[in-house]
């Protein structure tokens, strides 16, 4: 469907302004490529305390949406022939030990890139802020969980991304941060994408926000990861940064400069399904560096990401060049309602997509017995409970966690209603709180038990029942 410019302009504004007013949010930014037009809608302000307009060079921390960039860096080395995604890792990053060694040598490139490495979620260390901060969270990796054999399933890893931009520090002999300006931010064309506090407090950027005591949204610290974090979730971007990269993604591996950064090729790989995902509401499989899912007929390409106060989420469909990004300076759960909301809304509006969650099946008793319990990571648990005629689902950061840190931390996800979900792949959708919407589903081992539960892609190991009491 074909739409002129200011009906679109006036469209998504009013959706993104009304939007974001109902969800309370201080300020947003979102745009749309749509009949190879670019079109922005900038709402609300920078920061309740200090605060100035959102416009679409605005900075926003966009998480996990940093890992796009990451894995189109390596695809950059590949193409030079300086990589290889099928090599092991340790052939660039000979000093990895990890807790089992016969992982550490099996490890391939790809398998950092599609999630399927078999490493644990992270560690949660300090590094410090200098240039050796990944090369020292490196050489502590042999805390991290090994949670499956490197190749044989999908869960998500922000140690693995950490990993892979260690590759990029070895092999090119720079920073992290230097190596993606050079392979990615120059040649692209993104003038508003950084990791340095130090660049970004020159421009104008959004302050975090999440509610206090009294409800009230409140600015929220620390505004950045840790350095050793950048590979996996770093990255402060605009709004325009953002739309234009998802545009580079659509097109041909040139950029609007003309320079040619990838092979089409290269980009259309990225976009293969590598490793099949299960019940998550992140998408059905894995490409390299991007989350691919079919939605009312249509494949779509994206990448969502969050920090502390704030939430990222771009999406592309290729067939259609169609793209979508949304920003939101609100936690722990308003930013991804909105920036949910507007994806869906986008592309129902556009294109005649509908997004629509499944419904849940009625309450079973014996089945909610069955997954009750606690289910980990390393620094969050999950809590399953029920009363005996609804499921619930709380997520909470571990009050070790908690205790050890010296900075604010978002906060927890109060027990809200959740529901299985028909099929015999044991998947379920949670129907409320802050979480809502989101899919996941439980991991049996070979005797049929349940062993783990995976949400937003991570693996959550159960607790045995005498540990969690």
């Amino acid at each position: 469907m074909t739409t002129s410019t200011q009906s679109t302009q006036t469209a998504l504004s009013a959706f993104a302004g009304a939007t974001a007013e109902e969800f309370g949010i201080p300020g947003v930014a979102v745009a749309v490529w749509v009949d190879g037009r670019e079109v922005y809608a900038c709402h609300g302000v920078t920061s309740v305390d200090n605060p100035l307009p959102v416009d679409r060079d605005t900075l926003f921390q966009v998480g996990s949406v940093t890992k796009t960039h990451t894995a189109t860096a390596l695809m950059r080395l590949v193409e030079e022939g300086r990589v290889e995604l099928d090599a092991s890792v340790r052939r660039y990053v000979p000093e990895l030990g990890l807790a089992d060694e016969r992982a550490a040598a099996e490890i391939t490139v790809l398998n950092l890139l599609n999630h399927t490495a078999g490493l644990a979620w992270n560690l949660i260390v300090d590094t410090g802020e200098g240039d050796d901060a990944l090369a020292r969270f490196v050489a502590m990796l042999p805390e991290l969980e090994q949670v499956a054999p490197p190749g044989t399933r999908a869960s998500y890893s922000q140690g693995a991304f950490n990993l892979a931009g260690r590759i990029l520090e070895n092999v090119t002999g720079l920073t992290y941060e230097q190596a993606v300006a050079s392979l990615v931010f120059g040649p692209v064309g993104l003038e508003h994408s950084f990791f340095a506090p130090s660049d970004v407090m020159t421009r104008r950027f959004c302050a975090s926000h999440n509610p206090g005591e009294d409800g009230a949204l409140a600015v929220a610290r620390p505004w950045t990861l840790r350095r050793y974090d950048n590979p996996g979730g770093g990255l402060a971007s605009s709004v325009a940064d953002l739309l234009r990269w998802a545009r580079f993604h659509l097109g041909d591996g040139r950029a609007e400069s003309g320079e040619r950064v990838l092979s089409a090729e290269a980009l259309h790989r990225m976009k293969e399904p590598t490793v099949e995902l299960r019940g998550s509401t992140l998408g059905d499989a894995f490409g390299i560096g991007w989350f691919l899912r079919d939605v009312d007929g249509v494949r779509t390409v994206g990448h969502g990401g969050s920090g502390n106060g704030q939430f990222a989420e771009l999406l592309t469909v290729p067939e259609r060049d169609f793209a979508v990004v949304a920003l939101s300076n609100a936690g722990p759960d308003a930013g991804l309602h909105f920036n949910r909301a507007v994806v869906r809304w986008a592309l129902e509006t556009f294109l005649g997509v509908a997004d629509r969650d499944p419904e849940p099946l009625p309450y079973d008793h014996e089945r909610a017995r069955e997954v009750v319990g606690s289910y980990d990571i390393d620094a969050m648990t999950l809590t399953l409970a029920t009363d005996g005629a609804q499921l619930t689902l709380g997520a909470a950061i571990k009050p070790e966690i908690r205790a050890a840190s010296d900075t604010e931390l978002p906060p927890d996800y109060e027990p809200a209603a959740m529901g299985l979900l028909p099929g015999d792949d044991d998947g379920y959708i949670v129907t409320a709180g802050g979480l809502k919407g989101q899919r996941g589903f439980f991991s049996r081992d070979g005797e049929g038990v349940i062993v783990g539960a995976d949400l937003a892609g991570r693996l959550f190991g159960r607790v045995p029942a005498a540990a969690s009491e």
